[in-house]
């Protein structure tokens, strides 16, 4: 059974974001890490190593398994970033190249 994409707000104070293509009704103050397990998404990446699914592992910023692209910009710890209105969220395959 895929899980629900939905979650019980108590806040008046919501917003929306998208997670490959779906969208997301999340709590202003939370995390994209927080909204998207809240959601029931789990799976945030694939390892750069064997490509099997990550998501999250500390939810304070010390790892690294959560990385995801935000609005097109890659290797965002997905726990660090909080979500706003008409954030693009999409998951990171593998390492992504870094603009110096």
């Amino acid at each position: 059974m895929a899980p629900t994409k939905t979650r019980r707000i108590d806040s008046a104070d919501t917003l929306t974001f998208t997670f490959e293509g779906e969208t997301i009704t999340a709590q202003a103050g939370d995390s994209v890490a927080a909204a998207l397990t809240a959601a029931g998404i789990t799976d945030f990446r694939a390892s750069v190593v064997s490509g099997s699914p990550r998501g999250v592992y500390c939810m304070m910023g010390a790892c690294f398994d959560c990385l995801v692209n935000v609005d097109g910009q890659p290797n965002r710890q997905a726990c660090m970033t909080e979500v706003s209105e008409g954030l693009v969220v999409k998951r990171q395959k593998g390492s992504a190249e870094l603009e110096l």
